[in-house]
């Protein structure tokens, strides 16, 4: 199918295109799934997440969007912290998890721990970024968290899991 400037102006609006249309030409740009995790101090919380973005190398600053009418929001909002656990090809499942709604996330079979600073950090994962959350920016119904990367760790060897069309994919 072809998009034309005719197909967008007219499902646009006086706010700017309808939800409907922004959710379909998002579901066809590939993104990294991450799952993003913290703790302000009443357990853990955590959401899939395809909003990842590198910011800046000086001083290593990165950015993902929450909504703010998630369960995970008002933790995120409190937390000091955070870690962004990349997804290897193989751990759709835990995406899966980390995007449902109305579940013990970090219930079995959900494999974790706390890394020696606190953070939540969920095992076997294709790496991590810790963070220290530096600010918070309001954007629609979402806040945009920039936060910097303190520590980090990698497994090289692993494909990330991928986010195309309303599924995952691996490279």
């Amino acid at each position: 199918m072809t998009v034309t400037a005719s197909s967008f102006s007219a499902a646009s609006s006086a706010t700017g295109i309808a939800p409907k249309r922004f959710k379909q030409v998002f579901r066809r740009y590939p993104a990294g799934v991450v799952v993003v995790t913290a703790d302000a101090g009443l357990g853990p919380v955590g959401f899939t997440a395809t909003s990842l973005t590198s910011l800046s190398l000086e001083p290593p600053l990165v950015s993902f969007a929450v909504g703010t009418t998630t369960s995970s929001w008002p933790h995120i909002e409190r937390a000091a912290t955070a870690v962004v656990n990349f997804l290897g090809a193989e751990q759709q499942a835990l995406a899966t998890t980390f995007a449902t709604s109305g579940i013990d996330r970090f219930a079995a079979p959900t494999s974790w721990r706390r890394l020696p600073e606190g953070e939540t950090v969920l095992d076997d994962v294709a790496g991590w970024l810790r963070l220290d959350i530096e600010q918070l920016v309001p954007a629609g119904d979402h806040r945009i968290v920039i936060a910097r990367v303190v520590d980090s760790w990698l497994d090289e060897g692993r494909s990330p899991l991928l986010f195309h069309d309303g599924a995952y994919h691996s490279i």
